[in-house]
């Protein structure tokens, strides 16, 4: 299996320890709500519980995957807005995931899941791993 089949499965599951455990320990994650990436297992790892937490209806429709890069598309809700959207998975040498982008559309979508992602950081004191 690959790293973006093993992600995939995790989410799917929404098992929060398999997702991370596809991460390098120095994972860039580039969130479409963030103007900088979160680096590191521990960070991304929150971010991804956050997300979990915030998205509805999650479902993956679609992948596509090479040896050093995976690319998931999903649909899901944050509240009334539909999210379309894809998980950009790119690997190391040791086949963990070390950058990972998430696009996101429509705008509105966009700015739905920013409010939310805002106040999970605020309940968590401000920062992932809070």
């Amino acid at each position: 299996m690959s790293v973006g089949t093993d992600f995939r499965t995790a989410v799917e599951a929404r098992d929060l320890e398999a997702m991370s455990a596809c991460l390098s320990e120095g994972v860039e994650f580039y969130s479409p709500v963030a103007f900088r990436p979160f680096v590191g297992r521990e960070v991304a790892t929150a971010v991804l519980g956050f997300v979990a937490e915030t998205f509805e209806d999650f479902r993956y429709v679609d992948e596509l995957g090479s040896e050093a890069s995976h690319m998931l598309r999903f649909r899901a809700r944050v509240g009334d807005r539909e999210v379309e959207g894809v998980d950009l998975l790119e690997t190391g040498d040791d086949g963990l995931v070390e950058r990972f982008t998430v696009m996101l559309r429509p705008l509105s979508a966009v700015m739905a899941m920013g409010e939310a992602m805002s106040e999970a950081f605020e309940a968590a004191g401000g920062k992932p791993g809070a």
